[in-house]
């Protein structure tokens, strides 16, 4: 599991400079949601308040999100993608998916039904609570 989170973090870097992990996650969370609130990040992704704040501020000034009024409570702001954010995780996700494909081409068919069940098993492991070591 550690080899493929170091090479998770490495191939963010790579498919584009400006872009880390975390960053990338975000990002595909704002275009999912459609915009939401940083502490909906932070508590969706169960990372601290000030991590996220750190991000979000990093991928404001690269002109990737932007805030806005939420039209139902005008004290709140929502984070969005800016054009410029929505094309930048589209051609990273291009990027990510051929590299999947790159690997896993030649994978037979039962090999991937069997992987791709057990990443579901283990995501759906992963919003329990995390035993102490």
């Amino acid at each position: 599991m550690t080899v493929f989170a170091r090479r998770a973090r490495a191939s963010a870097g790579r498919m584009h400079p400006e872009l880390s992990l975390v960053s990338y996650t975000l990002l595909g969370h704002l275009e999912e949601s459609d915009g939401c609130r940083a502490t909906d990040l932070a508590a969706h992704y169960a990372l601290d308040k000030s991590t996220v704040s750190r991000q979000v501020t990093a991928l404001q000034r690269a002109g990737l999100v932007e805030r806005r009024l939420d039209p139902g409570d005008h004290r709140v702001q929502l984070l969005h993608l800016t054009p410029a954010g929505q094309e930048i995780l589209a051609q990273v996700t291009r990027r990510r998916r051929a590299a999947f494909r790159r690997r896993l081409g030649d994978w037979p068919e039962e090999d991937l039904t069997r992987f791709a069940g057990y990443l579901e098993r283990y995501n759906a492991a992963a919003s329990g609570p995390v035993a102490p070591n």
